[in-house]
């Protein structure tokens, strides 16, 4: 981890920012992890789950400047943050969430915080989940799209802007195969390799061409070979079966890497590359790993988080270090 750190969310027990990355205790059997505004979460080869950072509304379970087990369950898959408030799928197919439920982010019917995983209704079909500031959103194994939380610029792609506290299915299709979302955005791709895009775009994040927001999703382009996707607060970076990396949206930091700072309402190529293979996004900084294993980072570096040694932003991509193994990489609000 690198970065931020005021919270402890590095899980380098401590509160000091770090410039370059810095290894996460002594394990070797990290398979997965997810970052919050001030909170991360991670899951090990053995399926136990640990999360570190702040607590504030319960988004731990506990507060812990290091690595901290969540309950006793040894099948956790695979989880996601929102900005105060967690989601986890087990390796039954249960949906769990906990932390801070204002907006009824958590799904669970009501606005009360938790401060330990809730099960999210009794389906046991769930095959991956999103968080966006206070809004969530799941896929089911039946390839049904599912929202719930807060709606304000339409988010949830229900066609209205009424908050939900319980899961409602988005649309009939039952092809979606990936979601991410923004601070108030989403954006998912289906079976067939379209990507599709809805809620706020007053920085063109949801790649349609104009800056008007959609409470219903609406497909990005033509291209039908869209493969993965993450969004920072108010933009989108998504990757290609072809291995291109393209970027839209909010450029205020060249978090979009396109070596201006100039926003784009439409998909544009980052580099030349053609062998990305895994993208996150922080509020306004983005890391990659090319299939070389190579970490490549961009944008915001006011605390260090590209991992660079300073704190100095970049508007292209730059490799982090001389390192060849990354497999995985996960962004939160300032590491």
């Amino acid at each position: 981890g690198c970065g931020n750190n005021g919270y402890g969310h590095l899980g380098l027990r401590d509160d000091i920012n770090r410039l370059i990355p810095v290894q996460v205790a002594n394990a070797t059997t990290w398979i997965s992890m997810a970052c919050g505004t001030s909170h991360t979460l991670a899951v090990r080869s053995d399926g136990t789950l640990q999360a570190w950072g702040l607590n504030a509304d319960g988004q731990l379970g506990e507060r812990s400047v290091g690595p901290l087990r969540v309950g006793s369950a040894t099948d956790w898959a695979s989880t996601a943050c929102g900005e105060y408030h967690t989601a986890a799928v087990r390796s039954d197919g249960t949906l769990w969430v906990w932390g801070n439920n204002f907006n009824g982010q958590l799904g669970l019917g009501d606005k009360t915080r938790r401060t330990s995983p809730v099960q999210v209704g009794s389906m046991e079909d769930w095959a991956s989940v999103a968080c966006g500031e206070s809004h969530t959103v799941a896929v089911r194994s039946d390839g049904t799209l599912w929202t719930w939380g807060n709606n304000s610029y339409g988010q949830l792609g229900l066609g209205n802007t009424a908050t939900q506290s319980s899961p409602m299915q988005v649309g009939s299709a039952t092809d979606w195969t990936s979601v991410a979302c923004g601070k108030y955005h989403t954006v998912a791709v289906r079976s067939d390799g379209t990507l599709w895009a809805w809620g706020y775009n007053s920085y063109g994040q949801l790649g349609l061409g104009y800056t008007f927001q959609r409470t219903n999703p609406e497909q990005v382009g033509s291209a039908t070979n869209w493969t993965s996707l993450a969004c920072g607060d108010y933009y989108t970076v998504a990757i290609r079966s072809d291995g291109t990396l393209w970027a839209w949206g909010n450029n205020w930091r060249g978090q979009l890497g396109d070596g201006t700072l100039a926003q784009h309402n439409s998909p544009v190529q980052v580099s030349s590359a053609t062998d990305w293979v895994s993208v996150s996004c922080g509020w306004e900084h983005t890391m990659a790993v090319r299939s070389d294993g190579t970490l490549w980072a961009w944008g915001n570096n006011f605390n260090g988080q590209l991992g660079f040694g300073d704190t100095t932003h970049r508007i292209i991509p730059v490799q982090v270090g001389s390192e060849t193994t990354w497999t995985t990489v996960a962004c939160g609000a300032g590491q």
